[in-house]
């Protein structure tokens, strides 16, 4: 019994140890990258969301960047396009202390 719960209170350790590291870089590192032009961002992931093909002939680079916010804030279950953008737009208001 003892050797099972020291393998569950390791394993334990190092789950919150893994996702408290993931969310401190993403809070740290990942997001404030987005305070830069953040209305655009929004407008790519929408992009993304709604159109199939969202870069076409354009460069493809700011919409893997842009796309790379969905992960880190990824849309609920079932949650409305609109509403999700309207949760995204609050999240990088309150991360880059603006108002979007």
């Amino acid at each position: 019994m003892k050797h099972i719960l020291a393998v569950f209170t390791i394993a334990a350790g190092a789950m919150i140890l893994t996702f408290g590291g993931a969310q401190w870089y993403a809070d740290t590192a990942a997001m404030p990258r987005y305070c830069e032009e953040p209305a655009a961002t929004i407008a790519r992931v929408s992009e993304i969301l709604r159109d199939e093909t969202p870069a076409k002939l354009s460069s493809k680079r700011p919409y893997v960047v842009a796309a790379k916010l969905i992960f880190l804030i990824p849309q609920a279950d079932r949650e409305p396009t609109e509403e999700y953008l309207a949760r995204l737009r609050a999240e990088i208001g309150k991360t880059c202390r603006v108002k979007l």
